[in-house]
């Protein structure tokens, strides 16, 4: 059936759907969900269909961007539309949602129909859903993580060894990145560091960054950035590193689910040709990871998965029950993190995190004995050198090399948190703060978020300051305000009562969802 072209100016997030009159459907032979494949001079696609009623009138077909973009469409021209049967994918996803164990050939099948946009959300949410209830096992871990990186870009830096870093996330105020780059290149290792968006955090690693130089780096110029400084710290949306991963993410995160954590982080290091790496494992109450058995299984698995994909890995088990360092928020990550590398400040917990995990990838490699690492980092950090490494990689990724803390743009509207009682800091509630500072505005708002003044074991004195909020607009100071004034946020006493909370009315449970990659 020839239809006449009527843009909709909507876009569909890389799936190509079109909408058709539900007569014309019906014609056709085809309903909601099936698929339809649009011909015009000499190029076709398969897309999506949804139906309307009056928005789009019979003899039209309704285009989303991508379809207009791929089709070279401006409207108005006439395209050839047919029904075309489900992809084999589906019957996979169909397999795998009854307990079937699908082969390589299956998975790739159903991964390259992902980024190419023949998958509907439903038909993903279907097979995720699917891994979170039937479990992924290793096999099929192997298998998602080489067919997420055949369907993607690689890096190719032709170097004989490539070294990167990577927390499953988790923790607040987690600025190690900015340091271990650093450190790493320094040292004369390659580290291509390819790092996310925040997601239900304050901060990814890509927004700290982009607080102090851009991120957005095409792949051409990443090399470029690496060949000449040994590291970057780039944004790895806009390089279409495991492009799928991108996609499952964004049906992950409204399902509150996470089956696919192995695969999205391990064919992220195998795009940029890693052969030593380090996975940060932040464990204990409000992280991803509850237990260091937990956190030892999680470990086992990399490690495994990481030697069916040719890359050696160690784990780090962190400590995760409060914040990294005093701040939490883009500008101000930044801001903490380049007065470490100035010697301008020394948060003994950044540092020594920091420390310990350049030390191991420095031992992994041979610039340091075994134990050896962590002097030798501190050592580099110490020097200076760490920092005049961040400040080239700053300037080949088009920032300013000079900047200064000083120069970054932290929230002007400011309120502090004072302590209504004397004792000690017992406990930090990091699912709280990052709320607070979410709702202060970060990570949109990049000047926006928490700073504390007192961490964990801390003396306090009555009237003391514990936290200052930061915004960039005065209205985004009272939700954060509130949470500090009517939840026990920070918890002050002369020791740990026995009794955490009392329940006199059935509680509405209300559990934390952490999806960082």
């Amino acid at each position: 059936m020839k239809l006449i072209v009527k843009p909709l100016d909507l876009e569909s997030g890389g799936k190509f759907i079109v909408v058709l009159n539900r007569e014309d459907a019906e014609e056709i032979g085809v309903s909601g969900f099936s698929r339809v494949k649009l011909s015009k001079d000499n190029r076709d696609i398969i897309a999506i269909v949804n139906l309307a009623v009056e928005s789009i009138p019979r003899g039209y077909v309704g285009v989303y961007n991508e379809v207009k973009s791929y089709l070279g469409l401006k409207g108005g021209e006439e395209v050839y539309v047919e029904a075309m049967g489900f992809p084999a994918s589906v019957y996979h996803i169909r397999n795998r949602l009854g307990g079937r164990k699908l082969t390589y050939e299956e998975i790739y099948e159903i991964v390259k129909d992902v980024v190419e946009g023949r998958l509907s959300e439903v038909e993903i949410a279907a097979f995720i859903i699917s891994l979170h209830t039937f479990g992924l096992d290793l096999d099929e871990a192997t298998s998602l993580s080489l067919a997420m990186v055949e369907t993607g870009s690689r890096l190719d830096l032709k170097k004989p060894l490539i070294v990167d870093k990577h927390s499953i996330g988790g923790v607040p105020g987690d600025k190690t990145s900015l340091l271990v780059v650093p450190i790493i290149a320094a040292s004369g290792l390659t580290i291509p560091k390819s790092s996310s968006r925040a997601i239900t955090s304050a901060a990814g690693t890509a927004d700290r960054a982009e607080s102090i130089m851009p991120v957005n780096l095409r792949i051409d110029e990443v090399r470029e950035v690496v060949e000449k400084t040994n590291g970057c710290i780039v944004w790895g949306g806009a390089l279409d590193l495991a492009p799928a991963d991108d996609i499952f993410i964004r049906v992950e995160h409204p399902l509150s689910i996470d089956p696919l954590l192995l695969p999205s982080i391990m064919s992220k290091k195998k795009a940029v040709g890693a052969n030593l790496l380090v996975i940060d494992i932040p464990t204990g109450r409000g992280t991803k990871v509850k237990t260091i058995g937990e956190a030892d299984l999680l470990a086992k698995d990399f490690i495994e998965l990481g030697r069916r994909l040719g890359i050696k890995v160690k784990c780090a088990i962190t400590y995760g029950e409060q914040p990294i360092g005093y701040t939490i928020g883009p500008a101000l990550e930044a801001w903490e993190a380049l007065n470490v590398l100035m010697g301008r400040s020394k948060p003994h917990d950044l540092i020594d995190k920091a420390a310990h995990i350049a030390g191991i990838l420095l031992e992994m490699s041979g610039k340091a004995s075994n134990n050896g690492g962590r002097e030798l980092a501190l050592k580099i950090l110490e020097s200076g050198r760490a920092e005049e490494k961040l400040r080239e990689i700053i300037s080949a990724q088009g920032g300013n090399p000079k900047i200064t803390p000083e120069d970054i743009a932290l929230g002007s509207q400011r309120y502090t948190i004072y302590s209504r009682r004397s004792g000690v800091v017992l406990w930090i509630d990091n699912s709280l703060i990052v709320e607070a500072a979410r709702l202060a505005g970060a990570p949109r708002d990049k000047g926006a978020g928490i700073m504390l003044h007192k961490k964990i074991g801390d003396k306090v004195s009555k009237g003391e300051p514990l936290v200052t909020i930061y915004a960039e607009r005065a209205s985004m100071l009272d939700k954060p305000i509130k949470i500090f004034e009517e939840t026990p946020a920070i918890g002050v006493g002369e020791r740990m009562d026995m009794l955490i909370h009392k329940i006199e009315e059935r509680p509405v449970t209300k559990k934390t969802f952490i999806l960082e990659r």
